[in-house]
Parts: C-alpha cells; sequence; structure tokens
C-alpha cells in the first residue's frame, strides 16, 4: 500500500509486520494486540504503536474495542460471504485488465510470483506459501494499471485472510497452485473470457472449503511477529 502523510518507517513497519502475520495466518481472528508488547518488541512509544494500529483499525485488518483495546477483526460468516463476492466482483475488473495491458515483463512477473508460491508449498512452509498466494492477486491488481482497484484489492485480500484463518477447513490448501499457473497460461494466451471465469472459479473454490463456525486460537505476539 502506498504510505500516508504522516506515517513514519516504525509505524509502517508494525502495520506490516501485523499485515503479514495475518496474511500468513501467524495472528487468527479474535487474537489481542496489546500496546504494551508492541512498545516492547520493537522499542517505541505507545504514540507510535497507536497510530500503527488506528492504520490498521482503518483497512479493517484489526478493531479497536472500548475497554478491551485492539483485537484482528473477527468477520462474521454474513461480512465473509459479503466480502468474497465484492473480491469476486473486483477480479473479474481485474483479470481483462491485466490481458489489456500485458507486456513480457509483466508476465514474467506472474510467473515469477508462481514459481516463489511453489518453492515455498514444496519447501513445507505453509506461512509463506499462503501469504505469497494473497501476495499473487494483489500482483495481478497491480498489474491491471488501476490504483483504485488496487487499493480495494489490498483490503480485500487481507480481509479475505482473516476469513480463511477464522473458517478455513484443518489441513486444507485454500489457495491451489496449480489453478494460479493455467491463470497466467490463460493470460499469457490473451484469453479474457476463460481467464474470468476461472478466476470467480477460483475464488468460489476457496470460500466453499470455508467452514461457517466460529473458531479461536491463542497465539503468542512475539512469535507470530518473527521474521517480520
Amino acid at each position: 500500500m502506498p504510505t500516508k502523510r504522516g506515517t513514519t518507517a516504525i509505524d509502517m513497519r508494525i502495520y506490516k509486520a501485523v499485515v503479514n502475520a495475518v496474511m500468513s495466518h501467524r495472528l487468527p481472528p479474535g487474537t489481542h494486540l496489546g500496546e504494551a508488547d508492541f512498545c516492547e518488541l520493537y522499542n517505541v512509544s505507545r504514540t507510535i504503536v497507536r497510530k500503527a494500529l488506528q492504520r490498521l483499525a482503518h483497512d479493517h485488518i484489526i478493531e479497536l474495542r472500548p475497554n478491551r483495546g485492539a483485537v484482528v477483526a473477527s468477520p462474521t460468516p454474513q461480512e465473509a460471504r459479503d466480502i468474497f463476492a465484492a473480491r469476486r466482483a473486483l477480479e473479474r475488473e481485474i483479470v481483462p485488465l491485466v490481458i489489456q495491458h500485458a507486456t513480457p515483463e509483466s508476465l514474467q512477473q506472474i510467473r515469477a510470483a508462481i514459481a516463489a508460491e511453489d518453492a515455498a508449498r514444496r519447501g513445507g512452509d505453509r506461512a509463506a506459501w499462503i501469504r505469497l498466494g494473497g501476495e499473487f492477486h494483489l500482483l495481478l491488481a497491480e498489474l491491471a494499471g488501476n490504483r483504485v482497484l488496487q487499493r480495494f484489492m489490498a483490503e480485500l485480500v487481507s480481509r479475505c485472510s482473516l476469513i480463511i484463518a477464522l473458517y478455513e477447513t484443518p489441513g486444507s490448501a485454500m489457495c491451489e497452485n496449480g489453478e494460479h499457473q493455467d491463470l497466467a497460461t490463460l493470460i499469457e494466451k490473451r484469453k479474457v473470457k476463460e481467464a474470468t471465469h476461472l478466476i470467480e472459479h477460483h475464488l468460489l473454490e476457496i470460500e466453499a472449503r470455508l467452514r461457517l463456525a466460529e473458531q479461536y486460537k491463542k497465539v503468542n505476539l512475539a512469535e507470530a511477529l518473527s521474521g517480520f
């Protein structure tokens, strides 16, 4: 995401660490995010932490609750359906634009992203695999050449990661690399109708694998943010 006015390097680092941890499913919905923990982890003041938390709340990654502080957002089943419906509508617009603006360089970027995702899968790094799967979709939004769509996609991908963390079926692969491979091939062949159909089917399949029953896991904040 573009840096907002008044954002410093350290609160942006905290912001990105939380977003990456959410997208990697290291921070599941409902996790409490204590200001003191961030102060200790990053050796910063509460003012800086609060600035990062405010931005995370603005982007619907966390919720700021009275008397409880910050918690990772917990979308309801109906919110989950609405968010996936919005994402399908958005990606149906993005894919044709990717094809329209495709260049040898952009196609190479797509293949490189898939290769990184596949390497994480083969290496057994599920957290990285999940995160890279989301970043693949963000790359498509970037290559579409529409900054407004890109901004909306950044929010929706993060919110979908929350939903998947909350409702995923244990052991399931939520974003199959093979489907990304097929989509890349259709983009390279400039098959607009087929690629648009595939991205919609892809997202419907992800949603279909979800179990609409709340599950909460207690996590250690320092462990969840390690590496970020």
